[in-house]
């Protein structure tokens, strides 16, 4: 090994450790835990596999986690063209509208979709201004639903405007040029080049989803609890370390199927994920 290589090697030590002390050692733990609380054997797993509730619960979880990173990404795609398309000025401009939710906490722009989907709300204000009767969205998985997207949207346009602004422009160009009609031209050009964006971005968003705790316990119904909630009720609530070992297992096997179909995915149609080129 190259003394640079040595150099290199050493620099990266403190986050491989940071790495370690906060994702390898707690799952570890987690793991044990799951096999032995409240005493060694797999009944936690066997709970899991019979239990009607928790069948509910992941199999919801894994609906809305979906259906988010495929709203996300059917909304973020346009922005995100428009971003990487746009000259240095309104780019930096519509970037500061991406961020600017990250200004705010996650809580407080939960409590503010309350203000805006609850029975007397904005929402149902303006529907009741064209004669339609209230909407009942807060305390449902569609509330649940939009405050999900809205908090995930900048993980998923950030991907895609970093593969689109190193698309060449001119690749669409010579499809014109050739004789392909517009949508055509970005159907078979410009779009396959961008899905290494899509797909990052899609892998992030998904992983993200799983873990919402405040957004579904704000906005959704404790009827229908997700993971995280579930995870909260049976640990600090129920006691039962076991248990919530064993659904956060089952949310580690399902963000590892989801990336592995991804990555097959990918694959199959020679994109590479990890590809994400250009720069801001």
């Amino acid at each position: 090994m190259s003394t640079k290589q040595s150099r290199t090697a050493v620099l990266a030590w403190p986050a491989l450790l940071l790495v370690a002390l906060g994702f390898i050692v707690p799952v570890a733990i987690i793991l044990v835990m799951s096999v032995t609380d409240p005493e060694p054997g797999t009944q936690n797993f066997e709970w899991l596999a019979t239990n009607s509730t928790a069948h509910d619960i992941l199999w919801r979880t894994i609906y809305i986690a979906v259906l988010a990173t495929l709203i996300t990404a059917v909304l973020a795609y346009p922005f995100a063209y428009l971003m990487a398309t746009s000259s240095t000025l309104v780019r930096s401009i519509l970037m500061v509208v991406v961020l600017l939710p990250f200004w705010t906490s996650m809580m407080v722009r939960a409590f503010a979709w309350i203000i805006i989907l609850q029975k007397n709300g904005l929402l149902n204000t303006v529907v009741g201004a064209f004669g339609i009767d209230p909407l009942t969205v807060l305390g449902t998985n569609t509330a649940v639903l939009i405050g999900m997207c809205q908090i995930l949207m900048p993980f998923m346009v950030l991907p895609m405007v970093s593969v689109m602004v190193g698309i060449d422009s001119r690749l669409p160009l010579a499809a014109r040029i050739m004789g392909a009609p517009k949508w055509k031209a970005f159907l078979q050009v410009y779009f396959p080049l961008s899905l290494p964006g899509v797909f990052a971005g899609s892998l992030i968003v998904f992983i993200l989803s799983l873990g919402f705790y405040v957004t579904p316990a704000l906005l959704g119904s404790p009827r229908q609890q997700l993971i995280p909630n579930a995870l909260f009720t049976q640990v600090l609530e129920l006691l039962s370390w076991g248990r919530g070992g064993a659904l956060a297992v089952a949310t580690l096997v399902m963000v590892g199927a989801v990336f592995l179909l991804l990555f097959l995915v990918a694959k199959v149609m020679g994109i590479k994920i990890g590809k994400i080129g250009g720069g801001l």
